[in-house]
């Protein structure tokens, strides 16, 4: 489980950060990558990456405004000429589902692949083998949502050396023990999976925030995260103008990360008012009270343990 930052800037692209959007890479978990907005050039940033636009099959857009929405009709076209034929599903607030189908009946485009296209309400939006999410709105000027992905808790590590002593060699008879709650062995004795995983593998949650300002709103939602991913857009000197304009502030963010227990807090969609000079000191003001905070910027990569 990995998320790889394609835009960390806020409402249009600098030199230095493109706009809005996030890979959640599921390959192991999945064989899929999910995609959190997806603004202008999008599919140019995925250029410089491993990510397979075939792979992405979901899309999770957490508001209109165009700086997360921009790159939709180009990397939407763009997938059905890079081996994209399995169906991909697209959340976001209501007008999502105008917005790309007129985009595409204008500009005559044709996709290779089913599109499905789900507009968000609070709560539970989608259910998986491996993954529950859900979404809550927030506080901005247009709807706006973050969304909590839970990974369901996972079997334990099989004990191999109990299967060894046992006389089972390893092989594909393991693959066929840790996946059934029962096994016959081919003497006839039959066998229990739980004598033989360890200790249950609790599910790893990420939470990921569209733009919002009143954040302490959104303890309850967040709660536990191990990567809370939050927006930044003003320092603390700044925050009237975080107030005026519906957004962050790096004290902000971290006040939330601390009072919701989170494990790791990743400030994204800076203002372009800020430049390279002032990245240090805008994550020095978030580690003030939340420590383990990182300041991401484009390209930026961590693995979620």
């Amino acid at each position: 489980m990995k998320l790889t930052f394609l835009g960390t800037g806020a409402g249009m692209p600098s030199k230095e950060r493109n706009v809005s959007s996030i890979a959640l890479s599921l390959l192991q978990e999945a064989n899929s990558v999910w995609l959190f907005d997806c603004g202008e050039a999008t599919q140019h940033q995925i250029l410089y990456t491993s990510i397979k636009p075939r792979k992405i099959n979901k899309i999770f857009v957490t508001h209109l405004h165009g700086d997360h929405i921009f790159g939709l009709p180009g990397f939407l076209s763009s997938r059905s000429f890079q081996g994209g034929n399995q169906p991909l599903t697209i959340y976001g607030p209501t007008g999502i589902k105008e917005y790309i189908e007129t985009s595409l009946e204008l500009s005559a485009t044709h996709l290779t692949y089913p599109l499905i296209i789900e507009e968000l309400k609070e709560g539970k939006i989608a259910e998986s083998e491996n993954f529950e999410m859900y979404c809550k709105k927030l506080n901005h000027g247009i709807p706006s949502f973050g969304f909590r992905i839970v990974e369901k808790d996972r079997p334990g590590k099989l004990q191999v050396d109990k299967l060894i002593k046992m006389g089972i060699p390893p092989g594909p008879i393991y693959k066929q023990i840790k996946e059934n709650e029962t096994y016959t062995l081919p003497n006839g004795e039959v066998i229990f999976r739980k004598d033989f995983l360890g200790p249950t593998k609790h599910g790893r949650i990420i939470s990921i925030l569209g733009d919002t300002k009143s954040t302490e709103k959104n303890q309850k939602f967040v709660q536990g995260s191990d990567v809370l991913v939050h927006e930044a857009t003003f320092n603390k000197e700044n925050k009237e103008l975080a107030e005026k304009y519906y957004h962050s502030t790096t004290e902000q963010a971290a006040l939330l990360a601390k009072n919701s227990a989170v494990r790791k807090l990743i400030l994204t969609h800076i203002s372009s008012r800020y430049q390279s000079i002032d990245y240090p000191i805008l994550l020095e003001e978030a580690k003030d009270i939340f420590h383990n905070t990182i300041l991401a910027e484009d390209f930026f990569e961590t693995t979620i343990e």
